[in-house]
């Protein structure tokens, strides 16, 4: 994939995503909603950024299985049931982040919601990917 990540001028700076990513690849994967589940299907962390790291892993493990890597990301989304809290983890969150995806920012989303499925969890990243 070749990704163009847009960042006009006339926008305010972007920190930790891209305004825009323009794509060019073959296939798209469309990456389902992950939250901290472990392998037997238990949420595991009870901190904002130990669930993080864990829906960012398990994003990036299907991710890997269809062929991607980070870089091929062109959207994320992510979901928390407390945006006050993501807000105050930021630096936090940002680290974890270069540290399993790199700089390779997407476009990106942040939505607060009233519960996400599994009830523990406290925060869901979806994401769509193109690949060459």
């Amino acid at each position: 994939m070749t990704a163009d990540r847009v960042n006009p001028p006339a926008l305010s700076p972007p920190t930790g995503f891209s305004h825009a990513v323009v794509a060019t690849g073959t296939r798209i994967v469309l990456l389902a909603g992950q939250t901290a589940l472990d392998h037997d299907g238990t949420i595991t962390g009870t901190a904002l950024p130990e669930q993080f790291a864990r829906a960012l892993g398990n994003l990036l493990t299907a991710l890997t299985a269809c062929g991607g890597t980070p870089a091929d990301l062109a959207r994320v989304t992510v979901h928390t049931t407390d945006l006050a809290a993501y807000r105050a983890h930021a630096r936090e969150l940002g680290a974890i982040w270069r540290g399993l995806a790199g700089r390779d920012y997407p476009a990106m989303a942040v939505v607060e919601v009233a519960r996400l499925w599994d009830t523990e969890a406290l925060v869901e990243l979806d994401g769509l990917a193109v690949l060459p």
